[in-house]
């Protein structure tokens, strides 16, 4: 028997308990893209790189309020979950924690408020558990500390010791709230920017990272803003990760719109069970109560 940290035992039918661990996989909560890849293996560190606006935080957010609302739905743990067309069984983080380098809660709540029905603000603002790392960031720069002071819970605090620089922050935070969590950090395009960040320790928290989430049963979501940081050190990120999902925005030659599109750079796991034909990108919409939806697959 397979017990969650907060669920009932779940049976093991012909596997180890190693084996089936590092089969449960967690939906992203983009319904389309969950059919076809089932998920994510439990336990995955994914970079979500893109382009400013081609839907990289709406992939985020979509994820956090679907896990959110399959959450309160029953207790948490290994169940079935019924996302669009694809059913099966998966593992529904039992939190969501949201970690911003330089944002409030309250800039990104209204951002979802704007971007979605009012329903995904309300469930953000609800269940959401927001961590604001703005002091440690700030706090040997030209900006006043009056800017980024706020009033809040102890989830809203910055964390103290004897060293709190926003990597050694991060990781605090990370290390504390990752367990069963569905984990968004906003974002390691803000860390790249700072003129005291140290590329090597970076990707060394990140690989660091990579390990250690395997041991907390949940999904973490590194963001990053595609052509900011040097092409190699985004390289070594990529690299540091289980998977990368790009975003992008798209130009049909036929047509004078945009389009937001999303390829799978890397992932084994996810690629493995992508039929060959589907191998490609999938453009991207906003669709009322279903958030990010894949709307159409193109061949490249």
């Amino acid at each position: 028997m397979l017990k969650s940290p907060t669920g009932p035992p779940l049976p093991v039918r012909g596997a180890t308990l190693e084996s089936r661990a590092e089969t449960l996989r967690v939906p992203t909560g983009v319904s389309d893209f969950d059919h076809i890849t089932g998920g994510v293996p439990a336990g995955s560190v994914l970079l979500l790189a893109g382009e400013n606006g081609a839907g990289a935080a709406e992939f985020a957010l979509t994820s956090a309020v679907t896990l959110l609302r399959a959450s309160r739905a029953s207790a948490p743990g290994p169940r079935p979950l019924y996302l669009g067309s694809y059913r099966g069984p998966v593992h529904i983080p039992s939190r969501v924690t949201y970690v911003s380098l330089t944002r409030s809660r309250e800039q990104v709540l209204s951002e979802a408020e704007s971007t979605f029905p009012p329903e995904y603000g309300a469930t953000l603002a609800q269940g959401l558990e927001f961590v604001d790392l703005s002091s440690s960031y700030f706090a040997d720069t030209v900006v006043p500390s009056e800017w980024t002071q706020r009033a809040g819970s102890l989830l809203d605090q910055a964390p103290s010791g004897p060293d709190t620089s926003p990597l050694h922050a991060l990781a605090q935070e990370m290390d504390q709230r990752g367990p069963g969590s569905l984990l968004v950090v906003d974002s390691l395009t803000d860390l790249l920017v700072r003129s005291t960040t140290n590329p090597e320790e970076l990707l060394t928290l990140v690989k660091g990272l990579r390990r250690r989430a395997k041991t907390w049963n949940g999904l973490v979501y590194l963001m990053l803003t595609r052509h900011v940081s040097d092409p190699a050190l985004e390289q070594g990120l990529m690299d540091s990760v289980d998977g990368v999902l790009g975003f992008s925005w798209v130009q049909n030659p036929l047509r004078s719109v945009r389009a937001r599109a999303l390829l799978v750079e890397k992932s084994m796991s996810l690629l493995s069970r992508v039929p060959k034909e589907l191998h490609g990108r999938f453009l991207l919409d906003v669709k009322g109560l279903q958030g990010l939806v894949t709307t159409q697959y193109e061949r490249i």
